[in-house]
């Protein structure tokens, strides 16, 4: 029988012919399997399964069930071949996942954080692949996992198109630029050509040894940098605190143009399909979300319809 390190990369070959992309469950199983060994275990069972899931301190139960969740899948299948595999039960560690509200990045903010990614060590194009990511991200309203996927092929530097391959709802979008994002994009790709002896990946960004930059890494060093500058706190030994996400420049892109259009005196009921598809959002209501979030936009959405704290004006 194969031992579980063994196992794991058919496990996953397998579920990703299937459709799935399984970047983090990759990395997050292969740590499972890292404290199994550190715990002298050869099958998985239960008690194990949620003492490794419960490891993370300080965070939301969410993030726990979602650890369990991801040994679920993986102890199902395994099941399959030693009975001996205890299988974690839904609920074991179940939670509603709360919708953290989103920060809105400043102007201000973004560019801070560019400019801290243009002093980052290790390694040449490390500086530049983190300043253009940040930029892309606040300039195009991409999702992180989009952004981190695209290759050399998917940008469009004569036209200024993006494609956006297989996202997160199995489609397939063509997303403008501006001429500002896109020259941004072209110095880059002409740095990765230069800085980057050895390129391993069709990946459009790069880090230092020529890989695809891995979300992990981008989201850790995106709050390595927001602690530089007063944006998160950082906590004991290696932690770095709670604050703003990669995902909340997506908030912020969306955020703004909503808030342009109102104060543009545009019928924001007519332009909010076109950022819907632009955003790649599978049904409009998940665009509505942003007039919930961000209490400005619904002060604009209420002055717009004559609405006060008494009801309409009349």
């Amino acid at each position: 029988m194969k031992s579980l390190r063994d196992a794991l990369p058919e496990y996953l070959a397998i579920r990703r012919a299937l459709g799935s992309q399984l970047h983090e469950t990759g990395v997050s199983l292969s740590h499972f399997l890292d404290f199994m060994e550190q715990e002298g275990a050869d099958v998985i069972t239960l008690p194990i399964a949620l003492r490794w899931a419960m490891l993370p301190v300080s965070v939301q139960r969410a993030t726990w069930a979602r650890r369990l969740g991801q040994v679920r899948g993986f102890a199902a299948w395994r099941n399959a071949f030693d009975p001996q595999t205890e299988i974690p039960p839904h609920g074991a560690l179940s939670a509603r996942r709360q919708r953290n509200p989103p920060h809105i990045y400043s102007e201000e903010e973004v560019q801070a954080l560019m400019a801290g990614a243009e002093k980052l060590p290790k390694g040449k194009i490390r500086p530049w692949t983190f300043r253009t990511l940040l930029g892309l991200m606040a300039s195009t309203g991409l999702r992180p996992g989009e952004a981190l996927a695209l290759n050399v092929g998917d940008v469009d530097l004569g036209n200024g198109i993006l494609t956006i391959r297989e996202t997160k709802f199995g489609k397939t979008r063509f997303v403008p630029m501006s001429e500002s994002t896109r020259a941004a994009l072209a110095d880059y790709a002409t740095r990765r050509e230069s800085l980057c002896r050895r390129i391993r990946t069709d990946a459009f960004l790069l880090t230092p040894r020529g890989n695809r930059l891995r979300g992990e890494s981008a989201r850790r060093t995106l709050a390595e940098l927001s602690c530089a500058i007063g944006l998160r706190q950082p906590q004991m030994g290696r932690r770095l605190g709670r604050g703003p996400r990669l995902q909340d420049f997506r908030h912020t892109f969306a955020t703004l143009r909503m808030i342009e259009w109102y104060r543009a005196g545009l019928d924001v009921s007519r332009e909010l399909p076109k950022l819907s598809t632009y955003l790649g959002h599978s049904d409009i209501c998940h665009t509505y979300w942003y007039l919930q979030a961000i209490p400005e936009l619904l002060q604009l959405a209420a002055s717009r319809l004559g609405v006060t704290g008494e009801g309409v004006v009349p």
